[in-house]
């Protein structure tokens, strides 16, 4: 361990460390004690935001880890740190570390996540030293090479509207605020205080995210996205054709990836549904334009051809419009999730026993077919673009005052609408 940057070959393997503090001191001096990691590394966590501490430890739940449990066990054990004025919760909620200056109190929780997640891509350059011709590899992480002051499509008192790149989150990960939309974009504006997050769309999708700079209008927006009032469009680069109009599956209320898709209405289920506005063939990108974007074949067949679709998003589920189109059988470039489990499935219906009711369910079967699917996210790009976005607000004294009702289009209502620019893979 050195530092965090220069950024890893790879993500390292998840590396979390549950500590009990042996004595008042200065977090950075604990830790680096505590785990043999060099200061400089120590304080790259907490700028990255990936130490957290809390007064107690709370008790894990019943499927954690037996280690974790122990761990618990000798907590109950020490003398605690004092509580007063504080509920249980309370003083086991933990909190993010943000200064290296912060003192810890012996008996308290420390969690450490010592490998924060990256998104790393491969570059190559090749070069020549005299008669020796030599290939060096490195690797770089999205948010360093942009141009973020170029993403920004709009300002205003109350919001940033942003073309997001692929390969980077939104807003950050429990372990990773520092390599985020939200942390770049706000240097790029010259901000005191971090922009707020109003709205999320996937690391591995482009284009429009609306970014507040208060949090009233993170609330405002909210509504509005609830009531449905924001018309969300995404541009989809598909293996195959799907048909026009308004498609409808019901998703697993699952908290992690794959999000398994059903035809049928399920108790507890989500619907999700969306409407294929247009939808038609274009060249299939080339390999220079994939390796360029990060973008992964999968092996994929293809008769040089691919489908360009444009979608109103009606409902706004996670994953919603990748595994939609995987279960039309149509799965999105690149996506190296559900890609894998729809070529399954066209090689074989019966083996999706989600998607359509054959009387036959059982739990087996259901992680067999999850087991088809991809185990790794895409590292950059995939053929997903949130090409638009827009509502209708007040720009006078609340922007996003607007009822429930129909919307009267007086003199005091604007009509918000952002475009991205051209997706990573139309020709330039």
């Amino acid at each position: 361990y050195d530092r965090l940057l220069p950024c890893p070959g790879d993500d390292l393997p998840v590396r979390i460390e549950h500590l009990f503090v042996e004595k008042n001191g200065n977090v950075v001096d604990y830790l680096c004690q505590a785990l043999s990691l060099p200061s400089l590394y120590v304080n790259d966590l907490i700028e990255f935001g990936a130490v957290y501490h809390a007064l107690r430890c709370s008790e894990p739940p019943e499927t954690a880890p037996k280690e974790h449990m122990e761990f618990y066990k000798r907590a109950l054990a020490m003398d605690l740190p004092r509580v007063k004025g504080m509920s249980v919760q309370e003083s086991q909620k933990a909190r993010r570390i943000v200064s290296k200056h912060e003192e810890v109190e012996a008996g308290s929780y420390m969690r450490v996540h010592v490998h924060p997640r990256r998104f790393p891509r491969q570059e190559t350059l090749a070069g020549c030293f005299f008669s020796l011709v030599y290939t060096r590899v490195f690797f770089v992480v999205r948010c360093y090479e942009v141009d973020w002051k170029s993403r920004i499509l709009a300002e205003n008192d109350l919001f940033v509207v942003l073309d997001k790149p692929a390969g980077v989150s939104v807003g950050g990960s429990v372990d990773n605020l520092e390599e985020s939309c939200v942390t770049f974009a706000s240097r790029a504006l010259g901000m005191a205080f971090p922009l707020l997050v109003t709205h999320q769309i996937d690391n591995c999708t482009e284009g429009c995210v609306v970014l507040a700079k208060d949090k009233d209008f993170v609330s405002n927006f909210n509504r509005l996205l609830r009531t449905r009032k924001v018309d969300k469009r995404y541009l989809v680069l598909a293996a195959f054709p799907v048909p026009l109009g308004i498609v409808s599956h019901y998703m697993r209320p699952d908290h992690f990836a794959p999000h398994l898709l059903s035809q049928d209405k399920r108790q507890g289920w989500h619907l999700c549904s969306m409407e294929v506005l247009q939808c038609h063939q274009v060249e299939w990108p080339s390999e220079a334009r994939l390796r360029e974007n990060g973008v992964s074949n999968c092996e994929l067949e293809h008769d040089g051809h691919a489908y360009e679709c444009e979608v109103k998003l009606l409902t706004g589920k996670t994953h919603q419009v990748r595994a939609q189109f995987a279960a039309l059988g149509a799965p999105i470039l690149g996506d190296t999730i559900y890609i894998p489990a729809a070529i399954a499935r066209r090689q074989n219906r019966a083996i999706d026993p989600v998607l359509r009711d054959d009387g036959q369910w059982s739990e087996e079967r259901e992680e067999r077919w999850i087991l088809h699917h991809g185990s790794s996210a895409p590292k950059l790009a995939i053929g997903l673009q949130a090409s638009s976005i827009s509502w209708i607000g007040d720009t006078t004294i609340d922007i996003l005052l607007v009822d429930e009702e129909p919307i009267d289009r007086e003199s005091s209502q604007s009509n918000f609408s952002f475009h991205a620019s051209s997706p990573w893979w139309r020709a330039t």
